[in-house]
This record gives C-alpha cells, sequence and structure tokens, in this order.
C-alpha cells in the first residue's frame, strides 16, 4: 500500500450504520480478531450511561459492535491496564494521541512490548470530565442529564442528542468561556491526530459516512492491507480538497491550543504563594500517582520510611510532589489523570505539564511521540 491517506468504511451494513463514520475502526478490530492477528482488542464501552466509558477487553468479534460511538465524557487511558495486567497478550488498541503517547514512553521503559500491540489512533479535539459535563448540560442546555442518549463535539460545538430524538447544541468557546467544556489540559493540547499511533482515524475532512485514515507505520500499512482484502473494508482516494479542508482544521485547533498553554501556563499561572495554598489541602492519598499512566515503579519511593509525615499534617511538597516532580516531569503527556482524581481539586496536571514544557523548550524533547530518550537518558546527548 503505497498511499499515506484513504478513506474507509465498513463493508458490513450493520457495522456502518451502528459505527461512528462509517465504522471503518470496528471493521478494522473486527478483521484483527477474525484472522487471529491479535488475542484481544482493548477499548471503551458505554457503561450506564454516556458519562460513563468502561475499558473492556473484547475476545470474540461479534461483541465489537457494542464499543461503537465516541465517548467524549470518558477521559480515561490505558497505557497502565496493558502494563499491569495484559503484558503477554497481542492487543489492539483504540487510542487518543495521550494514550498513544504513554504506551510509547512504557514501551522506552521495557514495560509494554511494542511488537504486541497495534495501536490504531482516534484524533481527538478533546474530553470532558463527566461530572462536569453533567452539570454543563443541565444549566446551558436546561435538560436532565441522563435523558442524553449521544453526544459528539462537531465544527466548535458540543452537540447532544436526547431520548426524544431531538438535538441541542452549544460553542464550546462559550461554555469554556465561562469554565465548562472540555478539560483544560485538552484545550492546551496541540496533538490532536495520532501520528504516534500505527494509523490515525477521525471523520475531520471526511465526507459523511467516511472515516479519514492517515497510514503512520508500516505495521499500520499492512493492517489496513490486510482489512482491505479481505473484504471487511470500503475504500476511496482521499481528494486533494479533504487534505486541506483537514490541514485547515488540524492548524486552527494547534493556534487554540497554544494560546490556552499560553494562558493557563504563563498568564494565569499560580504563584508560589499560591501553590503553598494548594499544597496545603494535599491529603497525600497517592491518587495522582496511582492513576498517572507513566508511573510504574512496584516500590514507591514516596513510600519510604525517611519520607513519612507525621499524621494529621499535610506532605511536605518538596518531598512529595517535588519526588514525582523529579521522575515524571520531563515525561508528562498532559493527559490530566493526575488532576482528575484529586479529591482536592489541586490543579496538578498544570505544573506537571509547566515544567514539560520548559525541558522541551530547552531540549527539544517531546514524550511519547518518537523512540527518543530524554537527554537526561541518552548518551549522545549529555
Amino acid at each position: 500500500m503505497e498511499t499515506k491517506y484513504i478513506l474507509a468504511r465498513a463493508h458490513d451494513k450493520k457495522i456502518r450504520e451502528r459505527g461512528e463514520c462509517g465504522g471503518a475502526v470496528t471493521s478494522i478490530f473486527q478483521y484483527m480478531l477474525d484472522k487471529k492477528v491479535v488475542d484481544g482488542i482493548l477499548t471503551l464501552r458505554r457503561g450506564e450511561d454516556i458519562y460513563d466509558g468502561i475499558p473492556v477487553l473484547i475476545e470474540n468479534a461479534e461483541d465489537l459492535i457494542e464499543t461503537c460511538g465516541s465517548l467524549h465524557c470518558a477521559p480515561t487511558m490505558f497505557a497502565n491496564i496493558i502494563s499491569s495486567h495484559l503484558q503477554k497478550m497481542r492487543l489492539g488498541v483504540s487510542v487518543k494521541p495521550c494514550d498513544a503517547m504513554a504506551i510509547k514512553e512504557l514501551e522506552k521503559r521495557h514495560q509494554i512490548d511494542p511488537g504486541m500491540v497495534y495501536k490504531v489512533g482516534l484524533n481527538c479535539g478533546g474530553t470532558v470530565n463527566p461530572l462536569l459535563a453533567r452539570r454543563m448540560i443541565r444549566i446551558f442546555y436546561e435538560v436532565d442529564p441522563d435523558d442524553v442518549i449521544k453526544e459528539e463535539i462537531a465544527k466548535g460545538k458540543f452537540i447532544i442528542k436526547l431520548k426524544d430524538g431531538t438535538c441541542r447544541e452549544f460553542n464550546i468557546d462559550d461554555l469554556e468561556e465561562k469554565g465548562y467544556g472540555r478539560r483544560a489540559n485538552c484545550q492546551r493540547c496541540e496533538i490532536m491526530i495520532p501520528r504516534n499511533a500505527d494509523i490515525a482515524c477521525g471523520n475531520w475532512g471526511a465526507e459523511e459516512g467516511w472515516t479519514f485514515i492517515e497510514i503512520n507505520t508500516k505495521k499500520g500499512a499492512l493492517l489496513l492491507e490486510g482489512a482491505i482484502q479481505d473484504g471487511y473494508l470500503e475504500t476511496k482516494n482521499v481528494p486533494e480538497k479533504m487534505l486541506i479542508v483537514r490541514d485547515k482544521i488540524e492548524d486552527s485547533m494547534k493556534k487554540m491550543a497554544d494560546n490556552f498553554r499560553d494562558k493557563h501556563l504563563e498568564g494565569e499561572y499560580p504563584t508560589v504563594e499560591e501553590w503553598d495554598d494548594q499544597w496545603k489541602r494535599c491529603i497525600k492519598c497517592l491518587a495522582c500517582r496511582d492513576a498517572c499512566p507513566l508511573c510504574f515503579c512496584e516500590e514507591c519511593e514516596l513510600e519510604r520510611d525517611y519520607l513519612m509525615e507525621p499524621e494529621n499534617r499535610p506532605p511536605n511538597p518538596l518531598t512529595f510532589q517535588g519526588i514525582r516532580l523529579f521522575h515524571m516531569g520531563f515525561s508528562c503527556i498532559n493527559c490530566g489523570q493526575c488532576e482528575d482524581v484529586c479529591p482536592m481539586d489541586i490543579p496538578l496536571s498544570r505544573i506537571y505539564h509547566k515544567i514539560q514544557w520548559k525541558y522541551y523548550r530547552r531540549t527539544g524533547f517531546a514524550p511519547g511521540m518518537t523512540d527518543e530518550l530524554p537527554p537526561m537518558y541518552s548518551g549522545e546527548k549529555i
């Protein structure tokens, strides 16, 4: 397969109608299971509602239909699930850009075997905190959040579909001006197309009912070639006009991300005194460490006896977050998981992203995008 871009959709009519953008991703996963390319597919399935995304391991292709559709209000990560529980399985994984970044970093740390994982990337303009999404829908859309059966982000709008079949929409810019919309780390993320995955799939620039696929690796090319030859996908060429539209959308999103990054990490970045107030609220529950997809040590430095704090006293930020920053700051992928799980609502992802951004500007190292090691670990760059 010589082309780098194709339009694809499912050959199976049921998958085409049920799946997102013509069901190409679901059909690729079906091919992988049917032809024993992998042992299982790791992806998300809707739980009780649209705010509840459950990571699932699919081993029977017939179950894939239940995973169709997008879940923007379920910001989960897969990398640490693979490294902790699925290392010996050949997997196909649906990945957002930050998922692919986390997997790449764990591959460098020899926690995931790159030969065992196929990364099927999904374009991502951002995710929404599920609790905030419920509040946002109640306030701005003036409907019961439980009446929402589907959501999507398209053309700068957050669109919901209700049980009665009607749709409502709101400009994301307006929502974010009022403190709602996408998660803060997503607002400043400039990687929307996961070119660090084997293939990157999305609807940007594509015509209705088709998936625009960018092929990034030889592994991805062979995967698509097999799915097409065995009749799982219908394809056609990508017109130049669609490439231009897609590039314009990506450029526009990147400019927005740059503005948010300057706002969050410079203009509105907390002062030292404000950080002191934040750290005083920390209860050292270690949720941030446990949620971080890149933390994998079996014996954590934070639990050493000589670092234990007296009871009923906030942990010293230098010996708690200071150690975490030293260990993980240069490899932070800005996934926001640490901030999502913090019970005290400390804006943790800001300080980690700020450290990584400073490191990037000085060294050029962008975590999770290439096989390159951080300069401090690279003999060539020391």
